[in-house]
């Protein structure tokens, strides 16, 4: 049963001295359980996504064509991590993470219950709770996280790796297991086994709460009673904002599909804007928190551009996957949501050795910095791969296996050196009166990533898929080199928070050295 709230909880114990989980806080351990459920529900739905919308109503789907459903699927990734941006605010001001997380996942579980009814409506509907569930519960689970540690503890780089790693055990099983489902028994059958693994995550959540020791409790930033009105009619006025985005647009769009694209990149693109500004004016941020900061800029800028291409995996990917890849294996079949596993399974063998690597060379090559830079690298050879498959294959002369799943396992590494750590960045460079409003803002790089990419979708509609992906290879490398190049500023910017963290490592080992 969950502790009631309370906001004076002693977090006293949650320091380094807490390692009940593998020499982690022992609440990593339901976080990581709790995140684990909570990705099988999204990646299962997501697997199937695309293939739902444009395959044939005969065969199941809504029969969309199939550029309209790859955009759909770009754009509501970026609309889920956009919604982020309300998920944090509310933590942040109004209930906390941990209550935050709670209700996002009551929403998530709706979601995925109304897309295994077989209606047209149902499905838009389910798409939309699901939609606002994650951006509820998503920036404030990882905050959770964040909150386990003291600054400077040299375990929360590796504690991130090691959450990081459920999230893709989660998103391993679920395209093996939902799209078996769904081969055998329909798309609603496979939505249907996404709630069943968000009922799980909601009910680990309350059971084994005690274990946070009060992490995400706090209203940092309460909001006063006086304020609330004219919160609310900040709301009122996104509403408009947004129907008014989505009228404007239809004078240069022809579709209903365009217009929303249009406006919700509006709001992609303008909110990280829009935080940034804010949380550089802000008085309670303090001088020493605006160098941190401004350290952070760039790397938000590369993560964005690293997420415009490694979350194609579910568009067009997916489509190269079920289109121009053959369907076996030597002598076992491969369906096309499989390929959506290679990831996580990556991730699942590597990440460890990584969260090893980087708890041994902290305040050592790479730095920080340098980890994001080669992250947008490797994403950007992988769309030089990308460009080359769609050049070279077709639905009659297909790709074998071994090729699309080298792509993703590049991307992996790629993934390997920038989101885990700039899961932790973004908890450590963080303004404190922004906490849980900065993991949204981590999560709007996705956003508008994936914004950017169904804005290349619909514009490049009428060229090959190859030539889109030189145009994303040619913005990341671009990009990656720019970052390489910002390594020795980012880090004075940040030298604090570096030498904490040294001092954490030499603490950490001395320790450990002792107890020898």
């Amino acid at each position: 049963m969950a502790q009631p709230i309370s906001e004076g909880t002693d977090r006293g114990q949650t320091s380094m001295t807490d390692r009940a989980f593998f020499g982690q806080p022992a609440g990593l351990s339901t976080l990581f359980f709790v995140e684990l459920w909570e990705r099988f529900s999204y990646y299962g739905m997501r697997a199937i996504l695309a293939y739902y919308l444009y395959f044939a109503i005969v065969d199941g789907g809504l029969g969309l064509a199939e550029p309209s459903a790859v955009a759909i699927v770009s754009i509501y990734g970026a609309s889920v991590y956009l919604l982020g941006v309300v998920g944090g605010f509310l933590a942040d001001r109004v209930m906390g993470a941990w209550r935050a997380t709670l209700y996002g996942g009551i929403v998530i579980m709706a979601g995925h219950i109304s897309l295994a009814i077989p209606a047209v409506l149902a499905s838009w509907t389910g798409i939309v709770l699901v939609a606002i569930g994650t951006g509820l519960l998503k920036p404030n689970i990882s905050t959770m996280v964040g909150e386990l540690y003291d600054r400077g503890d040299p375990r929360r780089d590796s504690g991130f790796s090691i959450f990081y790693m459920s999230i893709n055990i989660g998103s391993f099983f679920s395209p093996l297991i939902v799209g078996t489902v769904r081969e055998r028994w329909g798309f609603h059958a496979g939505f249907s086994v996404a709630a069943v693994g968000m009922a799980i995550a909601v009910a680990l959540f309350v059971w084994r709460s005690g274990t946070l020791r009060g992490a995400g409790r706090a209203v940092h930033n309460p909001l006063p009673r006086q304020e609330r009105g004219k919160v609310a009619l900040w709301g009122l006025a996104a509403l408009a904002v947004f129907a008014g985005c989505y009228l404007l647009a239809g004078l240069w769009r022809g579709s209903v599909v365009g217009q929303f694209i249009d406006a919700v990149s509006f709001f992609a693109f303008g909110a990280p804007i829009a935080y940034f500004v804010v949380m550089f004016r802000s008085p309670k941020v303090s001088a020493q928190e605006r160098s941190h900061l401004l350290a952070y800029v760039p790397l938000w800028v590369g993560a964005m551009l690293f997420f415009m291409v490694f979350e194609q995996a579910a568009g067009k990917m997916a489509v190269f996957a079920e289109q121009r890849t053959v369907g076996e294996l030597g002598p076992i079949g491969f369906q096309a949501e499989w390929f959506q596993s290679i990831n996580p399974l990556t991730i699942v063998i590597l990440a460890p050795l990584f969260a090893v690597l980087w708890r041994y060379r902290a305040g050592k090559f790479p730095s920080l910095p340098a980890k994001f830079a080669l992250g947008v690298t490797l994403v950007g050879i992988s769309a030089l791969m990308l460009a080359w498959m769609f050049a070279s294959y077709t639905p009659e002369h297909k790709a074998p296996v071994f090729l699309l799943a080298a792509c993703f396992i590049i991307q992996t590494l790629g993934e390997l050196c920038l989101s885990p750590v700039g899961l932790s960045a973004t908890t450590l460079l963080a303004p404190a009166a922004f906490a849980s409003q900065a993991m949204a803002l981590w999560f709007l790089a996705s956003s508008a990533g994936q914004a950017l990419a169904a804005q290349l979708i619909t514009a490049m509609k009428n060229v090959p898929d190859s030539q889109y992906y030189l145009v994303n290879a040619a913005m990341t490398l671009v990009v990656s080199g720019l970052l390489f190049a910002l390594v020795p500023w980012t880090r004075r910017k940040m030298a604090d928070v570096e030498e904490a963290q040294r001092a954490g490592v030499d603490a950490d080992r001395d320790s450990r050295s002792h107890a020898h």
